[in-house]
């Protein structure tokens, strides 16, 4: 794809007839950062069912190039297993950045970036005061990533034995 596929990229909630498909790029994604990095907490196959349930529960956002989905992530209230608060900055009302994806063959093209941007759109609609996140404190993590889109990295922790790298982008900046 070129290299100003960005450009041509439409953002959209997800339908729950998304589903399978995000359910397969999330898969692709982690065979992927396998591929490269081995086995890891990384290493994972997405149930359409638990995509599903993100669907039904949270915001789930699609890129889309033409009709094919080629990035998501998704933001939700309720915080994750592996998140501990006391790290981040004092808020009342926080989102939670997870299940972020972009399709290995349109890596490094700029959809990460338009995905966490408007990601911070609709946290400020929502409206919400901070997006979290944890990224793997390794290789395969995506720290540099998010700290190229603005956010901040507030805390390192291991959690049942998986190195994270807590990270934040308050919405008030």
């Amino acid at each position: 794809m070129s290299q100003n596929i960005s450009q041509h990229i439409a953002m959209s909630r997800a339908l729950e007839s998304d589903a399978a498909e995000l359910a397969r790029l999330r898969t692709a994604v982690a065979d992927r950062l396998t591929q490269e990095h081995g086995l890891g907490h990384w290493s994972l196959q997405v149930s359409e069912k638990g995509v599903l349930r993100g669907i039904q529960t949270s915001h789930v956002l699609v890129a889309r190039s033409d009709s094919i989905i080629v990035g998501t992530l998704r933001l939700a209230t309720k915080r994750p297993w592996a998140i501990d608060d006391g790290y981040f900055a004092p808020v009342h009302r926080p989102l939670y950045l997870v299940d972020m994806a972009v399709s290995p063959d349109v890596q490094r093209e700029g959809i990460g970036r338009r995905l966490c941007d408007e990601a911070r759109r609709i946290g400020r609609a929502w409206p919400a005061d901070s997006l979290r996140l944890d990224a793997y404190d390794h290789a395969a993590g995506a720290g540099e990533f998010y700290v190229k889109c603005g956010f901040h990295e507030v805390g390192r922790i291991t959690y049942r034995r998986v190195p994270l790298i807590y990270y934040e982008c308050l919405l008030w900046d």
